[in-house]
């Protein structure tokens, strides 16, 4: 009841004590998320209501919400360590997992907090469970480069190279991110330095792709292979002199074989003067690359234009010239490099969120080819008026599709157009969504659209995955009115102004509503 809900805000643990005497099957009852006052108490802290309420109630310790978030798992996730230790010595389940499958010690990786870790790992929780992406909790640890968490998971038995839906091992993840502690500590381990990611990916070619400089200085101290070629067959050198990386690419000149090089096909030249990065050529030139160097004929083949030499790709780039796939604005740029930082920086300078590629139609915007890669990036594209409906208008419908091919999440569209066939006939939106990710990316779409059905082969991704039938659910049922409210007051705004919403003389609690932020706690679980 609200009274309930008011006392165990307060910590009033006089009035809660007295209300659960008198009706104790008050605290069983659910509001709209799911959750009962032992969820409110944990969240807020509330550790004498908690004892109370269990003593009253001790079978509801381990009840959901809508989420799938126990009482355990909001205390940890808001770092409330009395209520994570009275929940835990009251029999708490330490391994049940929210609807993401991130279970308690996943969300104490996630908030940093060593005291809960070794407070759920002392009450058996098992320490190499999978989120739905993959992830355990060192692979989360790592992330968010916490050496000590690392080496409290280690010592309780966790695995040094579990890899993630992408093949992404802890290492991999230090590398990409630049966390040179959690890296030195991976590597005085024993992990693998040359694992490699689903798409052959190692982590020294992703250290190259970020520039992280010293990174890559470490991993070549600890002999690591400079000539892994990735499944598009580039070599860190090559992704190095693509990125402007000028002091990445002097120490990687030195350990890369020129034979691998050449039977790439493709010079770190061409991709250096593609780029206009002028430093970088200077280097490779001194180090004796050819400035005549062919790109090999399947190379070749990938341009319209049939290019070849390192000469054309800089005539092409001085003149001004953007044939085939370099039709991308700048913003499809942006979001294929996973930049948010630009990709905010050109929405908020009038940049297209609905931008297409010429070249290659599809009956959706190609921003979101490259957008849905990271869930925040694509609600963002979202947030400032992207065209979510145009995903769910399938010509197939509920009719059979064109066979399916699988595509890597990290496919880089500049050397593989497999994804957007050049027939002059759209493609659809479910014919490039991975089935590996296609749950989170439809999930986000739903709260952009009104009604909509869902096509066979949407249908079908959702079908592999048990815990994605609440999306589908989701999709099944009419939409809320609130939701459709929004969809009709934004589009009352207009897209322009969608921007710059949070300038416009509107109320603060309709701006917030508008930019789905009404309920900070529904933003934060």
């Amino acid at each position: 009841s609200k009274w309930m809900m008011m006392a165990v805000l307060n910590g009033d643990v006089t009035m809660v004590q007295a209300m659960a005497k008198n009706n104790a099957n008050n605290i069983l009852w659910p509001d709209k998320y799911g959750w009962i006052p032992l969820h409110e108490a944990a969240y807020y802290g509330q550790d004498q209501c908690v004892r109370v309420l269990l003593g009253a109630q001790p079978s509801m310790i381990n009840k959901c919400d809508l989420k799938g978030q126990t009482a355990l798992i909001l205390a940890v996730y808001r770092e409330k360590v009395a209520c994570v230790e009275m929940l835990l010595e009251k029999g708490a389940d330490p391994d049940l997992a929210n609807k993401d499958r991130e279970t308690p010690l996943y969300k104490a990786c996630e908030s940093g907090n060593a005291e809960i870790v070794v407070m759920l790992l002392n009450h058996g929780a098992v320490v190499n469970k999978h989120c739905i992406q993959g992830c355990t909790a060192l692979q989360e640890a790592v992330s968010r480069n916490n050496v000590e968490i690392c080496e409290i998971l280690v010592q309780a038995g966790a695995k040094l190279s579990p890899t993630n839906m992408y093949g992404i091992a802890p290492l991999f993840t230090a590398a990409q991110s630049g966390h040179e502690e959690t890296l030195r500590f991976l590597i005085k381990h024993g992990a693998d330095i040359n694992s490699e990611a689903s798409d052959g990916a190692t982590a020294l070619y992703e250290a190259a792709k970020n520039g992280h400089e010293d990174i890559v200085e470490l991993l070549l101290s600890q002999d690591a292979d400079a000539n892994k070629a990735g499944k598009k067959g580039l070599l860190p050198l090559h992704i190095a002199a693509q990125r402007g990386a000028d002091g990445i690419v002097s120490l990687l000149i030195k350990v890369t074989s020129k034979y691998r090089v050449n039977r790439s096909g493709v010079s770190p030249l061409h991709l250096a003067a593609e780029c206009n990065r002028d430093a970088v050529v200077e280097i490779l030139i001194e180090a004796g690359y050819d400035v005549n160097a062919m790109l090999s004929d399947d190379r070749s083949m990938m341009y319209e234009d049939h290019r070849s030499t390192t000469l054309y790709f800089a005539v092409a780039n001085d003149a001004g010239a953007i044939p085939n796939l370099d039709t991308f604005n700048p913003l499809l740029v942006a979001l294929r490099q996973g930049s948010i930082e630009l990709v905010t920086l050109l929405v908020e300078h009038g940049a297209n969120v609905n931008a297409y590629v010429p070249t290659h139609p599809t009956s959706f915007p190609a921003t979101l080819i490259f957008g849905m890669k990271y869930l925040s990036m694509l609600k963002y594209l979202m947030d400032n008026g992207c065209d979510a409906l145009s995903c769910f208008s399938c010509t197939y419908g509920s009719g059979p599709h064109p066979p399916h091919q699988e595509t890597s999440e990290r496919d880089d569209l500049r050397y593989n157009t497999n994804t957007l066939r050049n027939t002059g006939e759209p493609v659809q939106f479910c014919e490039v969504i991975s089935t590996r990710s296609a749950g989170p990316i439809i999930d986000v779409l739903l709260n952009y659209v009104g009604h909509v059905k869902l096509c066979s082969r949407l249908t079908e991704h959702l079908d592999s995955l048990e815990d994605w039938e609440v999306i589908k659910d989701k999709a099944r049922h009419s939409r809320p009115l609130m939701q459709l409210c929004r969809l009709k007051i934004r589009e009352q705004v207009g897209i322009h102004r969608l921007r710059c919403i949070k300038k416009l003389p509107l109320p603060p609690r309709l701006i917030k509503y508008l930019n789905h932020e009404e309920r900070n706690q529904e933003n934060v679980l």
